[in-house]
């Protein structure tokens, strides 16, 4: 059975604290589903780690829904939550709960994401209402990068931070089930989780949110050469997976693999006969 939306509130209920990773990919989502990871959220950072863009803005519906997919296929457990990329709940509450609902029936995720607080709440509200989960995201919004000016941390004067405390009330009124709160100082996520009866899930907000979400490549250090200040690697695979390459190239060059142990032996007897037969052709 999978975690259902009530279980991840029960989590937050109890002090239980949630772990929660990015997946893009068959293989990856049953790793951590298998891991016991109750929460995966295929994010549109896809669009960077896995496709190569500079942002996640050029990510599409089709991009998200065929690697939605594919995490749902690797899983048996967790609760899928697909991030609705740039564009496709901006323009009216009903595209929105058109393009969440193809998350839900096409791709076969539990829940969606979308960025933004008093400005989405009504789209949020729609959502909801149809019978669809939503999780709000708060603070470095990644699709409203050029509006922001970067990456930077988000909160730090008494107006940004009472914003974003009113934006937290907005999406938890509209009926979300939970917020990301990304790139927040510790102190004011603190106060957010404090007051929000929503789960809060934090990247770079602190110890106090009720859980905490990462990029799997950072986590695994699929890209040794830039860590973000929030993240941890857990491993250096990026180094494992150039070394392995390295080495099977070595080797391919050298004729020392496929032994006979990687192949598939013959009857010598019928590699004569076909022998024989080329011969007299």
């Amino acid at each position: 059975m999978r975690v259902t939306v009530s279980q991840i509130k029960e989590m937050k209920e109890r002090g239980e604290r949630i772990p929660m990773l990015t997946a893009y990919d068959y293989t990856t989502a049953r790793l951590l589903d298998e891991a016991g990871i109750p929460m995966l959220l295929v994010g549109d950072s896809l669009g960077m780690v896995v496709l190569g863009y500079p942002s996640t803005i050029p990510v599409t519906m089709e991009d998200m829904l065929h690697h939605t997919k594919a995490v749902v296929r690797g899983t048996q457990r967790a609760l899928v939550v697909a991030d609705m990329p740039f564009m496709t709940y901006h323009t009216s509450p009903s595209d929105a709960l058109r393009n969440a609902a193809r998350f839900i029936q096409e791709a076969g995720a539990q829940a969606v994401k979308l960025e933004g607080g008093e400005v989405v709440a009504e789209t949020i509200g729609r959502i909801v209402d149809c019978g669809i989960p939503v999780m709000g995201h708060l603070g470095l919004t990644p699709q409203s990068i050029h509006q922001l000016g970067g990456y930077k941390v988000q909160g730090k004067t008494p107006e940004t931070a009472l914003k974003l405390l009113r934006d937290a009330r907005a999406v938890e009124e509209a009926g979300a089930f939970a917020v990301v709160l990304e790139c927040v100082p510790a102190p004011l996520a603190r106060l957010i989780t404090q007051r929000a009866k929503i789960v809060t899930i934090g990247i770079g907000a602190g110890v106090h949110c009720d859980g905490e979400v990462q990029v799997i490549s950072d986590v695994l250090g699929l890209f040794p050469d830039f860590v973000p200040k929030h993240a941890k690697q857990y491993s250096r695979l990026g180094d494992v997976i150039r070394q392995v390459a390295k080495d099977y190239s070595a080797e391919v060059k050298a004729r020392s693999f496929p032994t006979a142990k990687e192949s598939f032996a013959m009857d010598e007897a019928l590699v004569d006969e076909v022998a024989r037969a080329l011969s007299s052709a």
